[in-house]
């Protein structure tokens, strides 16, 4: 029996010992998981905060230059393909698209070859249209394009041999929807970039919300024909409606104003009087006092309110925002082709085809009048309405009909700012509106 003892003694103690490397193996695992996780979270911090004084400084930037800002200027591109289907081509379809577009532009390089004498025209031509542009030129004159550099155009080919090089410029000259070309920059460790977008150029969301009963029908019409062409289904469309809703009970969307006169009651402070100056009683007092909101105050009002009420949870962007198309130059979803910050309308000149039909359901005849302006506008952009109606006269009445959903010159822009310093990522949303020389900040929305 003691023999069995002593044999059964070693076998405990090596059994002891394995249990205790795996514990402390285990220990010492669990640990520097730990401590890597701590490590990590630690550095992430620090990337984040790197991120977010950039982003906030950039922010700060954007909105102390924001009376800088110049007119966008629209570019004539009689050469050039429109942008306006490029939502909806595949990466094999689009890359066709490009190789033709080089193969037409190398056609015509080689037909036009210069000879000495057609040089020396073309020589003459340009220094006469120099000599004709005015000093100082009004920026959102459309057939100013002097100084085509300023908008971004300049550098669209990076290399003319190479189609996959090439991209399609928008109305401004930068790939749709920018309106310069995007600024990159560092603050320390984070890289910064911002990019100004045209909100005209894209559906304007309250449509499908609108209060005029009049219309409800065609903006139905319009809101399912934008969802359709960007592949939402029903299911989501249903869903958005409803969501659509909670936000018209909330507030609901207006597209005509009128100056509003009310009567409200407002603490009033007591006039210093000899009497007063006596009984040294100066409290304040409630009095009747007429106040008129002028429409500016109530668009500026009403597109700061949605553009929260848009960017909340109310709406679910997550269908919206899914990849349609994505590849490694482009990426196609239908949130990136629909205003959320109260545009009451379509800019003819920069807005895609689908938009554009949408625009148009309210009078009539639209995929006909879409196709006529995006043909049209690559030569010249339009001016204003009339220019419009005298281009399209065949299709006036349609686009009286349309007239206050439809403008030739946008006024709602949203600034993108994003900053990234190691895996830490901040941005920020900043919606302004233009009223001639005059610059509002709609909202700053942060994440």
């Amino acid at each position: 029996m003691r023999s069995q003892i002593q044999y059964v003694r070693p076998g405990i103690a090596l059994l002891v010992t394995l249990v205790l490397l795996v514990v402390l193996s285990t220990l010492m695992f669990t640990l520097s998981t730990r401590m890597s996780a701590q490590r990590h979270r630690d550095h992430y911090i620090i990337d984040y905060q790197a991120a977010r004084y950039a982003c906030d400084s950039a922010v700060k930037y954007a909105l102390a230059t924001l009376d800088d800002m110049n007119t966008p200027r629209l570019i004539e591109r009689p050469n050039e393909p429109d942008f306006s289907d490029l939502f909806m081509l595949g990466e094999e379809q689009y890359r066709e698209y490009l190789t033709e577009w080089s193969a037409q532009k190398e056609a015509d390089r080689l037909a036009g070859e210069d000879t000495g004498s057609t040089r020396e025209k073309r020589t003459s031509m340009d220094s006469r249209r120099s000599s004709s542009a005015p000093a100082g030129s009004e920026p959102n004159d459309v057939n100013d394009f002097n100084d085509i550099s300023s908008t971004g155009y300049a550098g669209t080919l990076d290399d003319s041999n190479d189609p996959n090089s090439w991209v399609v410029p928008g109305p401004y000259g930068p790939r749709w929807p920018f309106i310069s070309k995007p600024i990159e920059f560092e603050v320390g460790s984070a890289k910064v970039r911002i990019e100004i977008e045209d909100e005209n150029a894209k559906y304007p969301i309250g449509w499908a919300i609108m209060d005029d009963k009049k219309v409800r029908r065609e903006a139905t019409a319009g809101f399912e024909t934008f969802c359709e062409w960007m592949e939402v289904n029903e299911v989501q469309i249903d869903s958005l409606k409803d969501q659509l809703k909670q936000i018209s009970e909330i507030k609901p969307f207006k597209i005509e104003f009128k100056p509003v006169s009310r009567l409200e009651r407002k603490l009033v402070k007591t006039p210093v009087t000899s009497a007063t100056r006596r009984s040294r009683v100066r409290s304040p007092r409630m009095q009747t006092v007429r106040t008129t909101e002028s429409v500016a105050q109530q668009v500026a009002k009403q597109s700061a309110d949605f553009a929260k009420l848009c960017h909340s949870s109310l709406i679910d962007t997550e269908p919206l925002a899914r990849p349609t198309i994505i590849s490694e130059s482009r990426k196609e979803s239908a949130l990136k082709y629909m205003g959320m910050w109260a545009s009451m309308k379509v800019n003819i000149n920069s807005a895609p085809r689908h938009v554009l039909e949408t625009a148009f359901i309210f009078g009539g005849d639209a995929d006909k009048i879409a196709e006529e302006i995006i043909q049209r506008r690559r030569i010249k952009p339009f001016t204003n309405m009339e220019d419009l109606k005298q281009e399209l006269f065949r299709y006036s009445t349609s686009i009286e009909k349309c007239e206050k959903y439809i403008t030739t010159a946008s006024r709602i822009f949203t600034i993108k700012i994003t900053a990234v310093s190691g895996v830490a990522k901040a941005s920020a949303v900043i919606g302004i509106m233009k009223d001639g020389k005059k610059i509002q900040r709609i909202a700053v929305i942060s994440s």
